[in-house]
């Protein structure tokens, strides 16, 4: 049999594969059960965006979500489902299917990066919501939310089993803890896992980047800033570092990029500071680029204290520099032939959702890193100014976003007779 027959029978089956998929969300849609859970989602729109508003001004700084977490709780409860606690932090309700061998794990994170003492307060004006998370990521709570309810309410049985789950340390240095710890517990049970992040109907992220987070703190004798002048500056070495790294060139493919997010030092102005750190985010699409950024900021920094030794008048002084980790995001990859991606597509097809494929740091990262079938979609409506304090989002669309994320849900598990 020659190639061009053989990728014949390749594209035929696929395009059958496919098309196969699509009936099945058309006839999952006109179930009468289904049918209960979108026509829900219909009439409880406006109460998904209070319970967004809510969520999001309840403050869940990383290592401290606690208390959104128990609003969450408290929400799965009234929805009939059993939810717990782990101890991890993670809130957790699972609706049981008639295999409990097989899940399908629908999470939202409920950290932000804001620290504790930001005002998050929400202002409505209209369908518009302005506030620091309210979309990163109490769009994806209010979605899970409301998936939970749709799907309960609507009494629509299953083969596997659905968790609902709201995980802890998603952002900054919470290092992916949360879903780390979901995927260690449910093992080789999770058939698949939807990460519902942030807002829009629009994308499918099915490529995990990887990240690498550091503090780099360099000490040195300090001093007083007449009477030492001339000591080494640990400010100005860390800022010597800085700019020989900022000049890193870095690659458009694969696609990177670093931060410098964090800087402290000093105890006052008239002081040469005996210490400064400052926080560094690296990442990539490649692990191996990665990699080399790592050692050339490592390089950058040694560099920088070199140079600032030498700027001195006391060359014996030394100023140790210290790489600390803060934390690293493995990187993880769909197959463009999953049958979750086939299921994602087919219900965007059938709601008529122009979908992209994308590539960001979320809770998929670490499924994926272990291969297991994951995707983060975001929860409908519209959103910006994401990680900071102008944050917004507009209900506007909303239902579509839910209709996918139940859609998708069901037909991942399996609706039984």
């Amino acid at each position: 049999m020659n190639l061009a027959r053989i990728g014949c029978i390749l594209i035929f089956m696929a395009t059958f594969s496919t098309r196969a998929t699509e009936d099945l969300i058309e006839k999952l849609a006109q179930d009468p059960r289904c049918a209960r859970a979108i026509d829900w989602i219909d009439q409880n729109s406006d109460w998904v965006t209070d319970q967004q508003a809510r969520l999001s001004e309840i403050p869940a700084p990383e290592f401290d979500e606690s208390r959104r977490g128990a609003y969450l709780k408290k929400t799965f409860d009234q929805a009939g489902l059993k939810a717990h606690v782990d101890k991890t932090g993670n809130v957790i309700a699972e609706r049981p299917g008639s295999n409990p061998k097989s899940v399908v794990l629908v999470v939202a994170h409920l950290d932000t990066v804001f620290p504790a003492g930001t005002d998050v307060s929400v202002k409505r004006k209209g369908t518009r919501l302005e506030g620091p998370g309210i979309s990163d990521n109490a769009a994806g709570l209010a979605a899970v939310i409301g998936a939970a309810r749709a799907i309960s309410d609507s009494r629509v049985a299953t083969g596997k089993t659905i968790v609902f789950a709201g995980d802890v340390g998603e952002e900054g240095e919470g290092n992916l803890r949360g879903i780390r710890a979901l995927v260690e517990s449910y093992g080789a049970r999770l058939a698949a896992v939807i990460a519902v992040d942030g807002a829009s109907s629009d994308h499918i992220t099915t490529q995990g980047i990887a990240s690498r987070r550091f503090e780099i703190r360099i000490t040195g004798s300090g001093g007083h800033s007449w009477s030492d002048f001339g000591a080494p500056n640990a400010i100005t070495a860390l800022a010597r570092g800085i700019v020989k790294f900022s000049s890193y060139r870095v690659p458009d493919e694969p696609r990177s990029s670093y931060n410098f997010g964090v800087i402290e030092g000093g105890t006052s102005v008239n002081s040469i500071p005996a210490s400064a750190s400052v926080k560094v985010d690296l990442r990539s699409e490649e692990e191996s680029e990665l990699a080399k950024m790592e050692s050339a900021l490592r390089d950058a920094m040694q560099n920088g204290v070199r140079e600032e030794i030498a700027a001195t008048h006391a060359l014996g002084d030394s100023l140790p520099a210290n790489f600390r980790s803060l934390g690293a995001r493995p990187a993880g990859k769909l197959a463009e032939n999953s049958p979750l991606l086939e299921t994602v597509r087919s219900v965007d097809q059938y709601l008529g959702i122009r979908s992209r494929i994308e590539r960001s740091s979320t809770d998929a990262n670490f499924p994926l890193s272990q291969g297991i079938p994951a995707v983060a979609l975001g929860g409908g409506g519209k959103g910006g100014g994401s990680h900071t304090t102008a944050e917004w989002y507009d209900a506007t669309g909303r239902e579509l976003g839910l209709k996918r994320i139940v859609l998708i849900t069901l037909a991942l598990a399996g609706v039984q007779p």
